[in-house]
């Protein structure tokens, strides 16, 4: 049990470590400058996209910020859009659409060459070479209440939104049975990347019953934050731990399903340590058995909390290694997050949190704490800290010196 000085110390720590995940302003800039780019040449009055208004915004972690940087400084960045249209021809089916945006990109001579091999579901573009990050772009179409909505926002700018599933996309995805033969949308794949960082932006606000506009909702360029909610950060924290312990494995627990177990069990704590502490130990509760009447027996169901008949965990039935691996996490996390708080002492306490979080983010981390320290000195509210002998705010006061050795 951390007693209320080892605890305020362990936050500090745990918060430093979340902000060192952080990806930079540039980063961040670079990306959005680059995909609105893109989104231009889609729109083009001379692109057959053009009489769809198509606009490209972005989805998961980098829309909700929380994004983190990759394990090694060589490896990309993931930034997660959607190719969004507010209608198509009547005869275009899911093939397309994705064909038609495909090869408007490949229109272009510098997004050919950034072309990676189609996705089942996405376009990619590759700028490893310079920006180190690639783009995955998903063809959609809006649903029409999703229209509705558009249209009322240009009347009202603070439009609320009372129904997150208004906010639903159809979307193309190869392994879909009716890919080349639908072209009424309604019955093509359904997302709604905007209504679920609409729910995760709920549940990481520390306003209770905080109402979300149109506008909050779907972002087109998200802003750069270098503070966030306990929350958000307590998800980077769970990712990266996940990142360092699977090392690239296919198998490892999926990024949507450790956000949406997160943020269900998030009890608006406002400590980062204490509430990463609860919400491991939550987790596992949250998720719920259903009977399958295909597979007639009862599995894993993680629940998309914005479309309830979707399974955030439909394919660990298929490859239980991924339930597995899982399972496995939760426990490593919890035992590697206990056991960093059971250190003392400012090395052993580094030499724990680097083994299961990265030594470049952890060394970033107590530096970052040593700097603040030097500030504190020179601002004359110096404290030794309990818990990891690092200068910090909470301990014992340490009398500053003049240059002639006497105590001030």
């Amino acid at each position: 049990m951390l007693t209320p000085e080892q605890r305020e110390e362990f936050n500090k720590i745990f918060t430093e470590l979340a902000k060192s995940l952080d990806i930079s302003k540039e980063q961040h800039d670079a990306a959005v400058t680059t995909y609105e780019h893109v989104g231009e040449w889609l729109a083009h009055p001379e692109s057959p996209l053009a009489p769809y208004k198509p606009e490209i915004l972005p989805q998961g972690s980098f829309l909700y910020g929380a994004i983190t940087k990759p394990i090694r400084e060589d490896d990309e960045l993931d930034i997660d859009l959607v190719c969004r249209l507010e209608a198509k021809k009547a005869e275009w089916t899911q093939f397309n659409l994705k064909k038609i945006v495909g090869d408007r990109l490949s229109a272009h001579a510098t997004y050919k060459r950034l072309l990676d091999e189609e996705g089942r579901r996405c376009w990619t573009l590759k700028y490893a070479d310079s920006a180190k990050f690639h783009l995955d772009i998903l063809p959609s179409i809006m649903s029409s209440n999703f229209k509705i909505l558009i249209e009322k926002s240009l009347s009202n700018r603070w439009e609320k939104v009372t129904n997150v599933e208004d906010l639903a996309i159809r979307i193309t995805d190869k392994e879909s049975f009716n890919y080349r033969d639908a072209t009424n949308p309604d019955e093509w794949l359904k997302s709604n990347p905007f209504g679920y960082a609409m729910w995760f932006e709920r549940q990481a606000s520390l306003e209770f019953q905080k109402a979300f506009t149109l506008l909050e909702a779907v972002q087109p360029v998200p802003l750069y934050r270098s503070e966030k909610e306990p929350l958000v950060r307590m998800v980077q924290i769970l990712k990266r731990h996940r990142d360092i312990m699977f090392n690239g494995n296919c198998d490892k627990p999926i990024s949507i399903i450790i956000t949406t177990l997160a943020g269900m069990a998030y009890q608006k704590e406002t400590s980062i340590i204490q509430g990463l502490l609860n919400i491991i130990d939550r987790m596992p509760e949250m998720i719920q058995e259903r009977y399958d009447p295909v597979l007639r027996k009862f599995i894993k169901w993680i629940p998309n909390p914005v479309n309830a008949m979707e399974n955030f965990a439909d394919k660990w039935p298929d490859n239980p290694q991924k339930e597995e691996n899982f399972n496995k996490w939760i426990k490593q996390i919890k035992l590697d997050v206990e056991k960093a708080t059971g250190e003392r002492g400012s090395y052993r306490i580094q030499e724990a949190l680097g083994n299961s979080f990265g030594q470049r983010e952890v060394t970033t981390a107590f530096s970052n704490l040593g700097d603040n320290a030097r500030l504190l000195t020179e601002s004359g509210n110096h404290r030794m800290a309990a818990v990891t002998g690092i200068l910090g705010s909470q301990g014992t006061k340490i009398p500053q010196h003049n240059f002639h050795g006497q105590e001030n």
